[in-house]
C-alpha cells in the first residue's frame, strides 16, 4: 500500500476544519430539550433526512465490508445492498403511523399498541443488539480503514476514532449528528465515485473483468439447492432484515422521525431510496475491480475485507487519495456518531424516563449525555473482541442479523397489519425470538461437538438464510396462535395505529402528504432495483 502524503494530508484536514465548523455551528443552536437533543427538534428538511438515512446506513463495515464481499465470490449477498425499495416501505407504510403516535423510539411505538413489557423488552434487546452487531463491528471496520490508510496501528486508529466521534455527539445530539452527516454522504459518494471510474477504467472496463472473472462470478441467484445461497431463502430472508432494519429500528427510523411534518419525512424516505442505489456501484464493484487486479498480479492483498483500502491507496492520485480516505473515515464517524445517539435515546426514553417519569428536560439530556460516555467505553472494551472476528466481514454482519431480525420484523408488521393481535401476543413472540435467536448462535458456535444426526445440529448447522426464512414464518404463525388464544385488544386503544382502524380525517391528511412527483420517484426507483437485479445474472 502506498502512504499518503502531503497532499492528500492537506485533503484529510480540509475535512475535518468543515467538520469541525459544522458541530461549533450546531452546538451554538441547540436547546437543552429532548425533543432538540434526541430528534433534532423535529424540524429537519427531506434532504438532510434523506442523506443522513443514508449515512447512517453506509458506514466503514459497508465500505469494508461490501467491497470485500466483491472481492470474494459473494455476490448474491449483493441483494442486501439493493433494498432501495424497503426504504421506500418506511415512508409510504411505517412513517405515517410512526408520526401519529408522537413517538421518540420504536419501543415507545410497540407500548402505545401494545404495552410496556413489549416496550422494556425491545429497549434493551435494541442496545445489546447495537453493541453486538452495529457498534463493534464498526468500530472493528474502522480500525482495519484506519491503520491501512494512516499507516498506523489497528488500536490507535480505531480508539481515536471512536472518542472523537463520542466527544461530539455527546456535545451535540442528534441535531449534529444529522447535519454532519450530510456532508459526509455528500464526501463518500464524490470519493467513491471517483475510485470505481478510475478503477474501470484501469482493469479495461467491465467486459475486461467479465473475461478475467467469468461471467458466473457477476451471477447473484443462485440455485435453490446451493449450500450457501440458495436464491429462494436469500430473497425473503434479505426482505425480512430490510424490513427491520429500514422500516422498525432505532438507528434508521430516528432519522426520518427529525422531519417537520409526514411530507418531509416520505420524500426524505424516497430520496434516501435514490441515495441506496449507489452502494452497488460505489462500493461492491471496487472490491470486484480489486480481484481482478489481484488475478492479474497488479495488485496484492491478503483479505477480501483489505480489497477497498488497498484498491484505494494504489489507483487514485495524490490528493484525491487525501479525499476518499476522508470518506472513509467520515463514513466511519457517521455510522459511530449514529448508534450511539440511538443508544442515548433508548435508554434515556425508554428506560430511564420509565423509571423516573419526573425528570426535568435538562436531566434527561444530560442523562442522554452520560449514556453515550457509557456506549464509547464499552464499543472500546469491544474492539479486542472484534479484532479476532475472521472471515468475510459483511457475511458475519448480515447472518447475525438473520436470527435478530425474524421475530421484530413479525412483531411490527403484524401490529400495523392485523388488528386483532394482542400484547400476550407480541410479549411472547418477543421472547420467544430472543431465546431462539440466541440458541442458533450458540448451536452454530458450539456445532462441531453435537451429534451430526441430531436435531441440535441441525439446527446449528442450517443454512442461515434458510433458518432466517423459516424462523420470521414461525414467528407469525406464533404470533397470530397466541392472539387467537387470548383476548382481543381494545378497540379503542389501537386507532390509527393499523390498517383498518385510521379515521377518515387521518386517511385525507395522509393523502395530501404526497403528489404524482413522489410516486413517480418512488415506482423508477422500484423499476431501477429490478433492473439491477436481473442484470447481475451471469450472463
Amino acid at each position: 500500500m502506498q502512504q499518503l502524503d502531503t497532499l492528500d494530508w492537506i485533503s484529510i484536514a480540509l475535512y475535518f476544519m468543515v467538520l469541525l465548523g459544522i458541530i461549533v455551528w450546531v452546538i451554538r443552536k441547540k436547546k437543552d430539550n429532548t425533543e432538540d437533543y434526541f430528534l433534532a427538534g423535529r424540524n429537519i428538511g427531506w434532504f438532510v433526512v434523506g442523506a443522513s438515512i443514508f449515512a447512517s446506513n453506509i458506514g466503514s463495515e459497508h465500505v469494508v465490508g461490501l467491497a470485500g464481499t466483491g472481492a470474494s465470490d459473494k455476490l448474491p449477498l449483493l441483494i442486501y445492498e439493493i433494498q432501495a425499495w424497503v426504504v421506500l416501505i418506511l415512508g409510504w407504510v411505517f412513517l405515517p403511523f410512526y408520526a401519529r403516535s408522537g413517538v421518540f423510539t420504536m419501543p415507545e411505538f410497540l407500548e402505545k399498541r401494545f404495552d410496556a413489557r413489549s416496550r422494556w423488552l425491545l429497549s434493551i434487546f435494541s442496545i445489546i443488539a447495537y453493541v453486538l452487531t452495529k457498534i463493534s463491528v464498526t468500530i472493528y471496520a474502522g480500525g482495519v480503514v484506519v491503520s491501512a490508510l494512516l499507516g498506523i496501528d489497528f488500536w490507535t486508529g480505531a480508539i481515536a476514532t471512536v472518542v472523537l466521534t463520542g466527544i461530539y455527539t455527546v456535545l451535540g445530539g442528534m441535531r449534529t449528528v444529522v447535519y454532519t452527516e450530510t456532508l459526509q454522504a455528500i464526501l463518500l459518494i464524490v470519493g467513491a465515485a471517483a475510485l470505481t471510474a478510475i478503477g474501470l477504467d484501469k482493469v479495461g472496463g467491465w467486459s475486461s473483468m467479465q473475461e478475467t472473472l467469468g461471467p458466473e462470478y457477476f451471477n447473484m441467484w443462485r440455485p435453490a439447492t446451493d449450500p450457501d445461497f440458495p436464491w429462494p431463502s436469500l430473497l425473503i430472508t434479505s426482505t425480512i432484515v430490510g424490513i427491520w432494519y429500514w422500516c422498525t429500528d432505532q438507528y434508521i427510523v430516528q432519522r426520518a422521525l427529525t422531519a417537520k411534518n409526514i411530507k418531509e419525512g416520505r420524500r426524505g424516505t424516497i430520496f434516501g431510496a435514490l441515495l441506496k442505489l449507489l452502494p452497488v456501484f460505489l462500493f461492491l464493484i471496487p472490491g470486484v475491480i480489486a480481484l481482478t487486479l489481484k488475478m492479474r498480479g497488479e495488485l496484492q492483498w491478503d483479505s477480501p475485507d483489505q480489497a477497498f483500502p488497498v484498491l484505494m491507496s494504489n489507483l487514485l492520485p495524490s490528493g484525491l487519495r487525501g479525499l476518499v480516505a476522508a470518506g472513509l473515515l467520515a463514513a466511519l464517524m457517521s455510522s459511530l456518531a449514529s448508534v450511539f445517539n440511538s443508544c442515548s435515546t433508548l435508554f434515556t426514553v425508554d428506560i430511564y424516563k420509565k423509571l423516573r417519569p419526573n425528570a426535568p428536560e435538562a436531566k434527561l439530556v444530560r442523562t442522554g449525555q452520560i449514556a453515550t460516555v457509557f456506549v464509547v467505553i464499552i464499543g472500546i472494551i469491544w474492539i479486542p473482541i472484534m479484532a479476532n472476528i475472521s472471515g468475510v466481514l459483511y457475511e458475519y454482519l448480515q447472518s447475525v442479523q438473520s436470527y435478530i431480525a425474524p421475530p421484530i420484523t413479525a412483531v411490527f408488521v403484524l401490529g400495523i397489519f392485523y388488528k386483532r393481535v394482542n400484547a400476550i401476543s407480541a410479549y411472547a413472540t418477543l421472547i420467544m425470538g430472543i431465546v431462539v435467536g440466541f440458541l442458533r448462535i450458540v448451536l452454530e458456535l458450539t456445532k462441531e461437538h453435537l451429534h451430526p444426526d441430531g436435531i441440535l445440529f441441525y439446527l446449528g448447522d442450517v443454512n442461515f438464510l434458510s433458518f432466517g426464512a423459516g424462523f420470521f414464518i414461525f414467528c407469525l404463525i406464533f404470533m397470530i396462535v397466541v392472539s387467537w388464544l387470548t383476548q382481543a385488544p381494545d378497540a379503542e386503544k389501537i386507532v390509527n395505529l393499523t390498517f383498518g382502524t385510521i379515521t377518515e380525517e387521518e386517511k385525507q391528511n395522509n393523502k395530501s402528504s404526497y403528489n404524482w412527483v413522489d410516486v413517480s420517484i418512488s415506482l423508477i426507483i422500484i423499476v431501477i432495483v429490478a433492473g439491477v437485479m436481473l442484470f447481475f445474472n451471469g450472463k
